[in-house]
This record gives C-alpha cells, sequence and structure tokens, in this order.
C-alpha cells in the first residue's frame, strides 16, 4: 500500500480539527447546562404555581367570596314549596232537620307555594355585607403574606445551595493542586530533595480537604432535597443553579426606607385591616336589633272549605301580608357583644402600632446587615489579593529551598479559604440585600 505524505501545514490543520470534534459534545454538553441551570425568580414562578401550602390559602378565597355571596342571599326572596294529604275519621259531622251535614272532608288535600321578600332591614344586610368584603381583603393580605414567607425559606434553600456548590468546587481545585503538588513532592523526594515527611504532610493535608468535601456534599445533598419539595420534583433530581450575585447598590437612608416600609408591607396592610374588620364587626352588632320589613305572601290549592262539596280536587286560595318585627329585650346580649367588638377594635389599634414598631427595627436592622457585608466584601477582596501574593512568595521560596513543604501548604491553604471567604460575603451581601428588599414590601416571587 503507498504511504501517503502529509505536508506540515495540512498535518496541524487536521489536528485542529480533530481537537474542534473533541470539543463540540463538551461545549454542547455545557450550553446544555448553561440553559438548564435554574434562576432564584424562575424558582420561586415554579412554587407560587404548584406549592401545596399556596394552594391551601387561596381556597381561603374561594371560601370568602362564597360567604359575601351567601349574605347576598338577604336580598333575594325565600320561596317554598309544600303539599300534604291526610285522611281523617270518624268525620265530624252534624244534623240540621233530618239532613246529616259533614263538617270536614274525609280526605284532605293541601299544596301552597309561600314566598316571604325582606324589604328593608334598617342595614342589616348591608354592615354583614361591608363585615364579608373586609374579611375577604383580609385573605387575599394573608396569601400574599404566605407567598413571602414561602419566597424567604426558597431563597435561603438558592443561596445556600450557591454557596456549598463553589464550597465544592473551589475544594476541588485544592484537591487538583495538591495532587500536582504530591507529584512534585514525591520527584524531589527520589532526588533526595525532599523526605518522607513532606510527603506524608501533603497526603494528611489531602485527606482532610476529602473530609470537609465530603461534609459539603452531604449538606448539599439535603438542601438539594428540601429546594425539590418546594419545586414537586422527586428528591434525589439534579439541581443546577444560576449564580445570582448582586452588585453593590446605593442604599437610602433610614427615614426614608422606613416610609418606603410603611407603605408597602403586607403586615402593615394586615394590621390596618384588622382595624377595619373589627369596625366593621362592631358596626354589625350595632344593628342586630334592628326592625325588620317583610312581605309575606302564599297561595295554593286546598279542600276543604264549608261552601265546598268536599269531593272536589280544592280552591285556589291565598294569603297576603306584610310583617313587622322589632326586638324589646334581648338579654343585654347586644350590650355584651358591644363591649366585646370595642375591646378587640382597641387592641387591633395597638397592634398596628406595635407592627410598626417592629417593621422600623427590621429595616434599621436589615440595612446595617447590608452595609456591614459590603465592607466584608471589600476587606475579602484585600485578604485574597494578599493571600495570593503570599503563596507565590512562598513557591518561590520553597523552590529555592528557604521555607518547608508545610509552610508552602499554609500559604495555599490561605488562598483557598480566602476564595471560599470572598464568595461567602458576596453571598451574605445579595441575601442582606434580599431581606431589606422584603423588609420594604418588595414582592421578591
Amino acid at each position: 500500500m503507498p504511504i501517503v505524505k502529509i505536508k506540515k501545514n495540512e498535518m496541524k490543520h487536521l489536528q485542529i480539527h480533530i481537537i474542534l470534534l473533541l470539543l463540540i459534545p463538551a461545549l454542547m454538553q455545557g450550553q446544555s447546562a448553561v440553559n438548564d441551570s435554574l434562576t432564584l425568580s424562575g424558582i420561586l414562578n415554579t412554587v407560587m404555581n404548584n406549592y401545596p401550602a399556596l394552594k391551601k390559602v387561596e381556597k381561603e378565597l374561594t371560601s370568602a367570596d362564597a360567604k359575601i355571596d351567601l349574605t347576598k342571599t338577604a336580598y333575594l326572596p325565600d320561596i317554598s314549596f309544600s303539599s300534604s294529604y291526610s285522611r281523617i275519621g270518624p268525620v265530624n259531622s252534624l244534623t240540621y232537620e233530618g239532613n246529616e251535614i259533614q263538617l270536614s272532608p274525609e280526605n284532605v288535600y293541601n299544596a301552597t307555594i309561600s314566598v316571604n321578600q325582606n324589604i328593608y332591614d334598617f342595614g342589616k344586610t348591608a354592615r354583614n355585607l361591608d363585615f364579608d368584603e373586609k374579611s375577604k381583603e383580609m385573605a387575599k393580605l394573608t396569601i400574599g403574606q404566605t407567598k413571602q414567607q414561602v419566597s424567604m425559606a426558597v431563597m435561603s434553600h438558592f443561596y445556600t445551595i450557591n454557596f456549598l456548590q463553589e464550597a465544592i468546587r473551589i475544594k476541588d481545585d485544592q484537591l487538583n493542586t495538591l495532587n500536582e503538588h504530591l507529584l512534585f513532592v514525591q520527584k524531589k523526594a527520589a532526588t533526595g530533595s525532599a523526605t518522607q515527611y513532606d510527603i506524608m504532610t501533603t497526603k494528611v493535608r489531602m485527606s482532610t480537604i476529602e473530609n470537609q468535601k465530603t461534609d459539603l456534599q452531604t449538606a448539599l445533598e439535603i438542601q438539594n432535597s428540601q429546594l425539590n419539595s418546594f419545586l414537586g420534583k422527586p428528591q434525589d433530581s439534579p439541581v443546577l443553579l444560576k449564580k445570582d450575585i448582586q452588585t453593590p447598590q446605593i442604599i437610602p437612608s433610614v427615614d426614608s426606607l422606613c416610609n418606603i416600609a410603611f407603605a408597602n408591607r403586607n403586615e402593615m396592610e394586615i394590621a390596618l385591616q384588622k382595624e377595619a374588620i373589627s369596625k366593621s364587626r362592631l358596626n354589625v352588632i350595632k344593628t342586630q336589633n334592628n326592625p325588620s320589613l317583610n312581605f309575606i305572601a302564599n297561595g295554593g290549592f286546598k279542600n276543604g272549605y264549608l261552601n265546598s262539596t268536599f269531593e272536589d280536587v280544592g280552591k285556589l286560595n291565598f294569603l297576603v301580608g306584610v310583617g313587622f318585627k322589632v326586638s324589646l329585650f334581648d338579654a343585654n346580649r347586644s350590650k355584651y357583644a358591644k363591649v366585646q367588638a370595642s375591646t378587640s377594635l382597641e387592641q387591633n389599634q395597638q397592634e398596628t402600632e406595635l407592627t410598626r414598631r417592629n417593621i422600623t427595627d427590621e429595616v434599621v436592622e436589615c440595612r446595617a446587615n447590608v452595609e456591614s457585608a459590603l465592607k466584608k466584601i471589600k476587606q475579602s477582596e484585600l485578604q485574597l489579593k494578599q493571600a495570593e501574593q503570599a503563596y507565590n512568595l512562598a513557591d518561590v521560596s520553597y523552590k529555592s529551598g528557604a521555607i518547608t513543604n508545610l509552610d508552602l501548604l499554609d500559604s495555599y491553604t490561605a488562598v483557598s479559604e480566602s476564595k471560599l471567604a470572598l464568595f461567602k460575603t458576596k453571598i451574605d451581601y445579595t441575601v442582606n440585600l434580599q431581606q431589606l428588599k422584603i423588609a420594604l414590601g418588595e414582592q421578591i416571587f
């Protein structure tokens, strides 16, 4: 078989094509991983649509709508149909001029349609309807508060997983570097430039990092399981998250933040709504003993009239009238109910003030945590820069024999720990910034 000679340039192009062919699957896999990564907003959208606790509280809104519709039925007439049949024996009768007169039939038939319509109840139904509508608004606010609480829990898992994934990546980098260093030390030991102590200290350091990595993987597995529970996925489903690190932002003054929080916080709206509900309930109680005016009508067929032959199926009959009812004495029930409702209103007013103070404390705390985390980021960046410079010097010194293997490993460990500390401060800043947004009443879901 003839030998095909390939020119140097052609060989170079062929090598490039082969490398590209080998890299394409890896690149496609990496791109797929990026596309499949979950963002915090995407996770929250999924949780808001599927989480059972949220579906449960949303059913309360359906119940509130039904309660309003039930109260509105007081404006509608109450219509009923009734019928009866009875046989009487013996039948009462009397004798007049030798003739026996039957006073009632043996077979009694009756069919009646009755109508009862509320004409005017002096505001009782209107007050009850107002109370039910305010209760519905409370149900809406409760749903929003529950969503915010679930969002905070999901956010905690999201950023904890972010940190654990980065920590494991850094541990892998440490192990790779230590493996390279171990090979270097073993080569030096073969030439007599290093001792078995250097080899053992390197292996001990690798074993320690392996244990740390195992702990991190266990914690990550637990966090993944809990996040999958929110998402409604199998507990062992793989979770790949995108890093979501917030950039530094300018934080307004405490007074400005508190004003925003008072206007937007769900808790403040709930406290004010409780006051409104208490007032509405007091108004309902005040109208409990109001008079009521009703229209009454019924009509149908029945037999048994004295001028009837009793064999007839019946005669058309009707009744039309107006009813008026007023309470004269209710055993002081209304009096004590008013006292109870007034006390509840005062309690809710105090709760509103307490909520206002708690919101102020929370805003101040969150703002302080954000500023503290931002300072720690700057300190950690400086610490990492210094650790890297120290490691570069240590590496040169070790190769020249000026320091021991243990000193070099300590220097490298400081670099890895500084990287992890910097990432943690960024995570802390992001979480604190999100908590500040929540404290201001901003919806993160």
